[in-house]
């Protein structure tokens, strides 16, 4: 995927997908026929992740409430 569908993909700018890349929590594995670069899903998605982790914002909203009857 492109630094643009990056992007789309986690719901972030292109600019903090350049971010992750310019503090190597995203690596470049190759370019396209056109020249820009491309990652793997999984890589975009672990570095996502670990953004938001280390941000303290959780990537998955839960429903449970504590003192909730569920």
């Amino acid at each position: 995927m492109t630094v643009k569908e990056a992007a789309l993909f986690t719901g972030v700018s292109v600019q903090t997908v350049y971010s992750w890349i310019r503090r190597g929590h995203l690596t470049v594995t190759g370019l396209d026929h056109r020249g820009q670069k491309v990652f793997r899903h999984l890589d975009v998605t672990r570095a996502e992740l670990g953004t938001r982790i280390k941000a303290h914002r959780s990537p998955i909203q839960t429903r449970h409430t504590e003192g909730s009857k569920s």
